[in-house]
């Protein structure tokens, strides 16, 4: 299979059908040859509703009746029919020699058709086969079509009715590259529910229906057998036919698009056999076969242990590539005749971003690869025989990025003669074009003209001025891109470009050479679409511009004159040049549109009537190939072409052949390029003409296969080029040493797992993958542990990829080792294996309500129980960068009072569950402590479910006994027995935030209403519960201060605990010595109580004042009514001022102390958040 010479680096031309070959592009497409049809780029010229189409299917049904195709109009029948033509019949204007027929035929009806596909059937064949479309582009859809015949060469058309009374849509249609009078169309009912095929074995003359079960993406016929065909669907599956559609067999699915390749002639043993890239269950991709015949999953056989990289599966003659992404390093690998996998080495510290295969032809992997430093630019580099060592050939080949990653890459391989390629190489900005006739050994920019196409003189001389051509792919299949060659017209190249020290960008001259690059001539001052006919004798060119035109030039004598030819009476907008297939044709059809809203003309154009007999050898001459230096020996050998003589006017056919003598040469220098490991550097020529080590090299090392009892020879930095051909004279390979393979020691010992998975279920399957990079294998032990008392020694592990396949049944951790040893030296991997079942369910337990800047404990129950080794991600607020823990709790601050989100995350490498809830931020709220009768417990399942309902139950039967709003208040039981809950209690909006405490009118009518027994709600049986007010035994509640302070950035609390004993000190010795002085200014001192209880409070009088810590770090304040309605101090000298004064009393280790209130419980705990400077003010005074 040809390269894709202007190394278009995008996947859907891996796939483009072999019509762009027919078609004259200029260069052949990588994949395999599917059908020959393509679809015509109207949008070529801004014209939107004209655009480039290629479609393909698959599909599947029952054998029907043959169906006549019928016809309307056509012009040799009916001449008044509903889709009558107009064929227009004109002779060229007279011309020494040269007398062209022109026919032109308007598709009428379809006007509003924006696509096209044109195909010629065949190699001596008339018929030609045209399909129309409407194409929506908002909707995605073919919304009409019509589909034309010719048999007259293009002369007419007729219009073919598949279904008469039924509208059909036909998308696509295929021709099988083995017999071209099979053609399959795709098509489907208007409303797109019924999927059919139209299946023909006479060129489209009739087809018969055959319905399909599913909706086609794609059809590939088999590169031989013309009635076997796979049909990929929308849905990512794969069915074969071996009755040319008639039925189907669904062979695999979740198969990657355009990654499904047939058997490879001469390589692949069995021709059923199918290569493809599928997407395993388990996530990822993989390379696998089968054959058509048995394609299940059983069945499938695994090409490459482990995970590919999606669409990264290419197959070319004898080579299959892949590549592997770990992190974010890519490693490439390569098989050779369907050997094992081997990875590519490229130069060591070439670190590749991308890869690009430019071609496989004659055993040999031409690549373009952008190395770590390139953002435009590529290396172009050539392999060996097996294509796994690689050598650079050409730096800073030109990139262009296009839509969709796509990267065009300005590198073309001249078809007609082998190893001969042009290349754009970028240097400091500048562009110029460079040309090798020896694989890339030699480069050497192109000569220019020594006149212009008038025959001045051209004012440009080496070495500051030379020809450069534009490399670019044509979009259009239809048209021949900036360079045209052709494989049967060797030595000719016709290109656009311009004359200067570098290329520019819209300069397009068009330039020929027929010798193969030596001398050129300039033809035409714009860019033209090129179209060669019998071997390159008529050259056609028609201007390549935006506007209509009716002429088009031709030339018998390989460029050196041309006539000019009116093809049509109007100008039309020409849309593609087309030839019938076969070398020996002079038939041509220029198709296009007359207008924007028009219907399609097809004209054609005969040639036959200037070359009326066929040639002889007496019309021949010879040239030789020569490169730009004039040395005759290319690639090893003499070569002698022959082409028509200028004078001759005849037909060179079929049996044409343009190679005339070859003889090898003596070997020199230049028959040798640089080895793997070594380079040729501009900078060193002065040295002569050397391959010089890079640093990173060392020519004696062993290679990596190279074992004990063998030989192996160090490389002397050159290697003959492949597929030269010399004999004798000069051998720079021949001084290579041979050596004696040493016993090496094992290095470079890795351990994985066939589909990358390291946490597995208990009772799972697992297969180890051991691989060695370097070292003795066959001398080798492999002592194997499994960690759970599976041990066992292996010998030639890594070359018989003898599978360690095991199975754990219990959950845990398992660390897995592996020990390379032989006499000289040892290596050890490892890897960890988690074996545990899947996660089944989270559930997120946090308070419902929060105070601003205070601790919350978050915390996660996760089930089973038992899962080990679980990450938990904790997303909070809109953070997008979540927190990781190991532990299943987590304590976090709000900082903004509203409506905070929090989402738990639980992974277990197995599976992914996940929780979420929502907790409300207030500056202060209120908290009522509750209680349940104990016979609630024998039905709490301690489930969040259930404590969730119980929750809602009670806040509904407090707002409707209280009067409260349900909105306002929250109930939330607490995890484990006795079953208790907290009612949080919501400020009023109307109510203004504030740091002291407060009275709620709220708090005093729930807490009647609990103290008097009237909270009760029936649960299963009958039986009542009372919710009432918790025992309140412990005094009031309140947080760290430290950990208010720290949080407002005080000094005080920075200092730690050191200031804290020092402001206890003195603070105990102010209380002393103030107590007396306290007592008779009791109310002067109350105004500095101020900081800590303001004024407008003064109505709490006499309170207690006790410190305690509690879960979630909340500070509470318990204040307690008296009779007087003055303050004696600001602190008691009770038993409870003395617990104040021990500075232990500030934190209580008593956590599951919450109850609010005095001994009474008429009370109920208000939640502050205190200020620190309101603290500081407070321990001042």
């Amino acid at each position: 299979m040809k390269a894709h010479i202007m190394a278009r680096v995008v996947t859907y031309f891996a796939h483009l059908y072999t019509a762009l070959f027919f078609a004259l592009t200029c260069m052949p497409l990588f994949g395999p040859i599917a059908c020959q049809s393509s679809v015509l780029n109207l949008n070529r010229r801004n014209e939107r509703d004209r655009e480039l189409d290629s479609h393909g299917g698959h599909i599947v049904g029952r054998d029907e009746s043959l169906i006549p195709a019928l016809s309307h109009g056509d012009y040799s029948g009916d001449p008044v029919g509903p889709a009558m033509g107009f064929p227009r019949v004109r002779r060229a204007s007279s011309m020494e020699k040269v007398s062209l027929l022109s026919s032109s035929f308007v598709l009428k009806g379809d006007a509003t058709h924006n696509q096209a596909m044109v195909h010629w059937t065949g190699e001596n064949s008339s018929v030609i086969l045209i399909l129309t479309k409407y194409y929506h582009a908002d909707s995605n859809k073919v919304l009409e079509s019509s589909l034309w015949r010719s048999s007259d060469y293009g002369t007419t058309y007729s219009k073919l009715n598949l279904m008469p009374g039924t509208t059909i849509i036909v998308t696509s249609f295929y021709i099988c590259p083995t017999n071209k009078k099979k053609v399959i169309l795709v098509s489907s009912s208007i409303n797109e529910h019924d999927q059919m095929l139209f299946i023909s074995t006479d060129e489209g003359a009739s087809f018969q229906r055959q319905p399909v079960s599913f909706t086609v993406e794609t059809l590939l016929f088999h590169p031989s057998e013309e009635d076997k065909l796979l049909a990929y669907t929308k849905e990512a599956k794969l069915y074969v036919s071996t009755d040319q559609g008639h039925k189907w067999t669904l062979l695999q699915e979740r198969v990657t698009k355009d990654r499904v390749i047939w058997a490879v002639s001469g390589v692949d043993v069995d021709p059923d056999l199918v290569h493809m890239e599928i997407q395993d269950i388990g996530g990822g991709y993989l390379y696998v076969t089968c054959l058509i015949q048995n394609c299940s999953d059983k069945m499938v056989t695994a090409q490459f242990l482990g995970k590919i990289d999606h669409n990264s599966l290419t197959v070319q003659n004898e080579y299959i590539f892949v590549k592997v992404t770990t992190g974010n390093f890519t490693k490439h690998y390569v098989s050779y005749r369907r050997n094992e996998f081997v990875q590519m080495r490229f130069p060591k510290y070439a670190l590749p971003k991308d890869v690009q295969i430019v071609s496989t032809d004659e055993n040999q992997v031409y690549l373009a690869l952008q190395e770590w430093y390139q953002t435009d630019t590529y290396n172009l580099y050539q392999s060996d025989l097996q294509g796994v060592y690689y050598s650079i050939v050409l730096e800073n080949v030109r990139s262009t990025k296009q839509p969709e990653e796509n990267v065009l890459i300005d590198i073309l391989e001249v078809r007609g003669i082998k190893g001969i390629f042009l290349a754009n190489q970028k240097v400091d900005g500048k562009v110029m074009t460079l040309i090798t006739y020896n694989k890339g050994r030699d480069w050497e920019p192109l000569t220019p003209p020594t006149t212009d196409m008038n025959g001045k003189p051209v004012y440009c001389k080496q070495p500051d001025c030379h020809l450069h051509l534009h490399l670019r792919w044509a979009d259009n299949p239809y048209v021949s891109g900036t360079v045209h060659t052709k494989d049967t017209a060797p030595g000719l190249i016709m290109g656009a470009g311009n004359l200067g020290s570098q290329l520019v960008e819209h300069k397009e001259e068009m330039y020929i050479t027929s010798d193969c690059g030596k001398t050129w001539r300039q033809v035409f001052e714009e860019e033209h679409h090129i179209l060669y006919l019998d071997h390159g004798g008529v050259i056609v060119a028609i201007k390549d511009t935006s506007i209509p035109l009716k002429i088009l030039k031709f030339s018998i004598d390989e460029g050196r004159s041309w006539s000019v030819h009116n093809f049509t009476s109007t100008s039309v907008f020409v849309d593609g040049l087309l030839s019938e297939p076969g070398d020996e044709t002079l038939v041509m059809t220029v198709f296009g549109h007359i207008s924007y809203r028009s219907e399609w003309e097809l004209v054609k154009v005969d040639f036959r009537q200037s070359f009326p007999r066929q040639c002889t050898e007496a019309d021949y001459d010879s040239w030789q190939l020569t490169d730009l230096e004039g040395e005759k020996c290319i690639m090893g050998q003499e070569r002698i072409y022959r082409r028509r003589k200028l004078s001759s006017f005849c037909i060179k056919g079929k049996s044409f052949t343009s190679a005339l003598t070859a003889k090898p040469c003596q070997c020199t220098e230049k028959d040798f390029a640089c080895d793997y490991g070594f380079e040729r550097a501009p900078s060193l020529r002065l040295e002569g003409d050397r391959c010089y080590p890079d640093f990173w090299y060392d020519p004696d090392t062993p290679p990596e296969n190279c074992h004990l009892g063998h030989s192996y020879k160090s490389s002397t930095g050159y290697r003959k080029i492949i597929t030269n051909v010399c004999k004798g004279g000069v051998n720079k390979e021949q001084s290579a040493k041979q050596h004696s393979c040493p016993l090496l020691p094992p290095k470079g010992l890795h351990l994985g797992i066939k589909g990358q998975m390291f946490a597995v279920a208990p009772g799972d399957d697992i297969t180890f993958i051991v691989h060695q990079e370097q070292g003795d294998t066959t001398s080798t032990r492999y002592q194997v542990d499994l960690m759970d008392g599976f041990r066992a020694i292996y010998e030639n592990l890594t070359v018989t990829d003898e599978p360690i396949q095991h199975r754990y049944e219990k959950p845990g951790v398992y660390r897995v080792n592996v020990k390379a040893e032989n006499s000289v030296g040892h290596d050890q991997a490892t890897l960890y294996i988690q074996v545990t079942a899947p996660l089944q369910d989270v559930h997120l337990e946090v308070v419902p309500i929060a105070c601003r800047n205070q601790d919350v404990n978050l915390t996660a129950v996760v089930l089973p129980a038992e899962a080990n080794l679980t990450v938990f991600y904790w997303w909070i607020g809109d953070n997008l960068q979540p927190k990781l823990t190991l532990e299943n709790s987590l304590i976090t601050r709000f900082s903004e009072e509203g409506e905070v989100p929090v989402t738990v995350q639980a992974s277990n490498g197995r599976s992914m569950v996940q929780d979420g809830k929502t907790v409300h931020v207030y500056d202060n709220f209120q908290v009522i402590p509750l209680s349940f009768s104990r016979n609630l417990d024998q039905f709490n399942p301690n489930i969040p479910e259930w404590r969730r309902d119980v929750g809602q139950v009670v806040t509904k039967s407090l707002s409707k006994l209280t009067g409260v709003p349900q909105d306002s208040m929250v109930t939330m039981v607490k995890p484990g027995l006795p079953t208790t809950a907290d009612l949080y209690v919501i400020p009023q909006e109307a109510t203004p935030v504030k740091r002291s405490v407060f009275v709620d009118k709220r708090v005093p009518t729930i807490k009647k209403v609990l103290s008097e027994n009237n909270v009760s709600f029936i649960v299963r049986g009958g039986l009542s519960v009372l919710v009432t007010l918790a025992d309140s035994d412990t005094g009031p509640i309140t947080s760290d201060l430290s950990a208010s302070t720290a949080e407002t950035g005080s000094p005080l609390g920075a200092a730690g605990t050191g200031v804290w004993a020092l402001a206890v000190i003195l603070l105990i010795t102010l209380i002393s010595a103030a107590a007396f002085i306290l007592v008779m200014f009791k109310r002067k001192n109350y105004k500095n109580l101020g900081s800590l209880l303001r004024p407008e409070e003064s109505s709490l009088t006499n309170p207690w004042l006790r410190f305690r810590k509690l879960p979630g770090r909340n500070v509470y304040a318990q204040m307690h009514k008296e009779k007087e309605q003055e303050m004696s101090s600001p602190v008691n000298h009770s038993e409870d001022t003395q617990n104040i004064i021990q500075g232990e009393e500030f934190i209580d280790d008593d956590l599951d102390s919450q109850t609010l209130g005095n001994a009474g419980g008429n009370h109920s705990g208000v939640v502050l958040c205190i200020n620190t400077g309101d603290l500081n003010s407070y321990l001042n005074s």
